[in-house]
C-alpha cells in the first residue's frame, strides 16, 4: 500500500466525519490495507466489494452510507475516480432489458431462495416498502400498505386486478380476501410462483410466468406494479406505460408503486447492478413522467421514502436473528454482501438519496377520482 492511498481515503472520508479506525459507531476499522487502492481505484464498486472481502468492517453501516451520501463525497472524487464510476453506471443504465435478460436478472436475485425471504420478510412475505404511518411493527406496517393501495385504486368485490411483478402474491393474497378481488399476477420467477400458489391456495389469484410486455387477452378493472419498475428499464418506460394503457380498461386505475430519484444525472450504484439487481435502474421524475404522457392521466404522487429505511432495519434485523437457519445454504461472502445491501439502501434512503413513489393513474377520459388518502 502506498501512503498517498490511505490518506487520500482518509482526506476523502473527513468530508463525510468518518475516522478510520475511530471510536464511533459510524467510523471504519480498516483490516487490509488493500482497502485504500481497491477503493480509490473502482469506488462505491470497490467499496462494496472491499466490504464483501472483509477488508473493513463498520458497527453501524447504514449510518456509515449516510454520511457518505449526505457529504456527497462522489463530488469529491479526482477526475479519474468519477470518469470510472460514471462508466459503470452508464451499464446499469443502457443495458439491454429484453425478455431474455430479464429472466436472468430476475432469476439472479429472487430465486436465490425462497427460505431467504422467509426468514427475512413479514409474514406475508411482502418485498418493498410497508407504510409505517402510526404503527410500529413491519406486518403492520406491510399490511397498511397493501390497504392503503387497496384503498387508493378504489378495488371493489368482484373487480379483476393485475398484479404486474406480483412477487409471492402478497397484494393479490390481500385483495382477494379483504376486498374480494379476482387476481392476476405476472412474475418472472418460477421460485415465487411456486410458494406463491400454496400460500394463495383456494382463493381467485392466478400467477402466470410472463414478461409484462407477453401479457395479452383481457382487459382489468385494476393494475398496480409494486416494486417492479426498478427492473424495466429506461429504454423501456413508454412500452410499459402503453403496455398498461392497453390492458386497463377505459374507466380502469392503475397504481405504480417504485423506488425513484429525483436527479436525472445520477446512475445506479455500480455494485447494486453488479451484485443486487443485474440491469436494475433507478426511475427518476423526468422518465416517468415523459413515459405517462399520452398513456395516463397523474392523479396523485405520494413519497414515502423515509419509511423504506424503517423497512430495511427491520428486515436486517430478521435477517441476522435468523441467519442460523439458513448459513448452510450460504457462504460468509453472502451474508457479508447481503448485509452490505441492506444496511447501504438504508443509509440511502435515510440521506434521502433515494425515495419511494406511489402514483396513481388513470386513462384521460376518466372523471377525477379521489385517491389522495394517506
Amino acid at each position: 500500500m502506498k501512503m498517498d492511498s490511505k490518506r487520500a481515503v482518509e482526506s476523502l472520508l473527513d468530508y463525510a466525519d468518518i475516522k478510520i479506525n475511530g471510536e464511533r459507531d459510524w467510523d471504519i476499522l480498516v483490516n487490509d490495507d488493500y482497502f485504500y487502492s481497491q477503493v480509490l481505484k473502482d469506488g462505491s464498486l470497490g467499496l462494496g466489494e472491499a466490504y464483501m472481502d472483509n477488508l473493513w468492517d463498520c458497527k453501524q453501516l447504514d449510518q456509515f452510507i449516510f454520511n457518505v451520501l449526505r457529504a456527497d463525497l462522489k463530488s469529491k472524487y479526482d477526475k479519474e475516480v468519477m470518469l470510472a464510476a460514471a462508466k459503470e453506471k452508464l451499464k446499469g443504465v443502457f443495458s439491454s432489458h429484453t425478455i431474455s435478460n430479464c429472466k436472468k436478472d430476475i432469476h439472479h436475485h429472487y430465486d436465490i431462495g425462497n427460505d431467504l425471504f422467509k426468514n427475512m420478510l413479514d409474514e406475508r412475505m411482502v418485498y418493498s416498502c410497508g407504510y409505517w404511518k402510526g404503527v410500529g411493527s413491519l406486518e403492520e406496517a406491510q399490511e397498511q400498505k397493501l390497504d392503503l393501495i387497496c384503498r387508493k385504486i378504489g378495488l371493489k368485490p368482484g373487480m379483476t386486478l393485475l398484479d404486474v411483478g406480483c412477487g409471492w402474491g402478497p397484494f393479490m393474497k390481500y385483495a382477494a380476501e379483504k376486498y374480494g378481488a379476482v387476481c392476476t399476477g405476472v412474475t418472472l420467477s418460477k421460485e415465487q410462483i411456486k410458494l406463491g400458489e400454496e400460500l394463495c391456495e383456494g382463493l381467485p389469484v392466478k400467477f402466470l410466468y410472463e414478461d409484462y410486455r407477453q401479457i395479452k387477452g383481457e382487459q382489468f378493472d385494476r393494475i398496480v406494479s409494486v416494486g417492479m419498475f426498478e427492473h424495466v428499464g429506461p429504454e423501456n418506460y413508454k412500452v410499459f406505460m402503453k403496455k398498461m394503457n392497453e390492458l386497463l380498461k377505459d374507466d380502469g386505475v392503475f397504481l405504480l408503486h417504485t423506488i425513484g430519484g429525483s436527479d436525472s444525472g445520477k446512475g445506479t450504484d455500480p455494485w447494486i447492478v453488479k451484485y443486487i439487481f443485474p440491469n436494475g435502474a433507478i426511475p427518476r421524475i423526468k422518465g416517468i413522467g415523459e413515459a405517462m404522457e399520452d398513456n395516463f392521466y397523474m392523479e396523485d404522487w405520494h413519497d414515502f421514502g423515509p419509511d423504506y429505511d424503517k423497512t430495511l432495519m427491520e428486515w436486517y434485523k430478521r435477517f441476522i436473528k435468523n441467519w442460523d437457519n439458513i448459513k448452510e445454504n450460504y457462504d460468509e461472502r453472502f451474508k457479508r454482501m447481503w448485509e452490505y445491501y441492506i444496511l447501504a439502501c438504508a443509509g440511502a434512503f435515510r440521506a434521502r438519496d433515494l425515495s419511494l413513489w406511489q402514483i396513481v393513474m388513470t386513462k384521460k377520459r376518466v372523471d377525477k377520482i379521489d385517491c389522495r388518502i394517506s
